[in-house]
């Protein structure tokens, strides 16, 4: 059974993620940071539907914490699909942003991407098979106001898995980059009414999680093994 590692997977997407890869029939390890118990219940719903899946805690931000919980999970057998989802936000428009705002956004999503993904690739380079699959946002390509920490922050890993997927192509690892648009969850339906959804979306919908989760099982499955470097929006065709 191949082993898969999702960030970020208390969130809504990150939930669906996991749910999806191990209804694919891989064991499912569901990080967090800050919401523990969510990645339990995540977790735990997976068991309960016939998979395999533990929840992990570690932050990070923090190189020495993340390498140590890698470890152990590597003491296991390599992590052959990793899914960088963890992100955060931490919004203003620049003139009034502060420093601590750009950094720390920028720290969980590309210094996190580094953290998380470099300890895994060699024991993922033996076993000749991978997939590194990085949640990005629609802000990375279009922009957004009062999100230039984050656009930065996502745009970078977008970068960096183009150059990584490289440096993997011959090993039979792809390297690929989701950007969602509007996504429905308890947050954007507070900040995205639906008229507002209307007028922003060309299809006048707000994206399922399932659906994203859905692109990131097939870029994990052997039928995307000629799929690398690719940053794939799905945004119901804002862009």
């Amino acid at each position: 059974m191949s082993r898969a590692l999702v960030t970020g997977g208390s969130g809504t997407i990150g939930g669906a993620i996991a749910r999806a890869l191990a209804a694919m029939g891989h064991h499912v390890y569901v990080h967090a940071h800050g919401q523990f118990a969510r990645a339990e219940e995540v977790a735990a719903a997976i068991i309960e539907a016939g998979g395999t899946a533990e929840a992990v805690g570690f932050d990070i931000t923090d190189a020495a914490q993340t390498e140590l919980a890698l470890a152990q999970m590597l003491a296991m057998g390599p992590v052959q699909i990793l899914v960088n989802n963890a992100g955060i936000h931490d919004d203003a428009v620049m003139p009034g942003m502060r420093q601590a705002q750009w950094a720390s956004v920028i720290d969980v999503s590309l210094n996190g991407f580094f953290n998380v993904t470099q300890p895994l690739l060699l024991p993922m380079i033996r076993t000749r098979w991978g997939r590194i699959i990085n949640i990005s946002s629609v802000a990375a390509v279009m922009g957004n106001r009062g999100q230039a920490n984050y656009a930065a922050a996502k745009a970078g890993m977008h970068g960096a898995a183009r150059a990584l997927a490289l440096e993997l192509a011959s090993r039979g690892i792809t390297v690929n980059t989701v950007a969602p648009g509007i996504i429905a969850s308890p947050a954007t339906e507070t900040v995205f009414p639906k008229e507002v959804i209307t007028k922003l979306v060309p299809m006048q919908r707000a994206g399922q999680p399932e659906e994203v989760a859905d692109l990131v099982a097939f870029l994990a499955s052997d039928r995307a093994s000629y799929i690398s470097g690719q940053l794939i929006s799905i945004n119901g065709a804002m862009a």
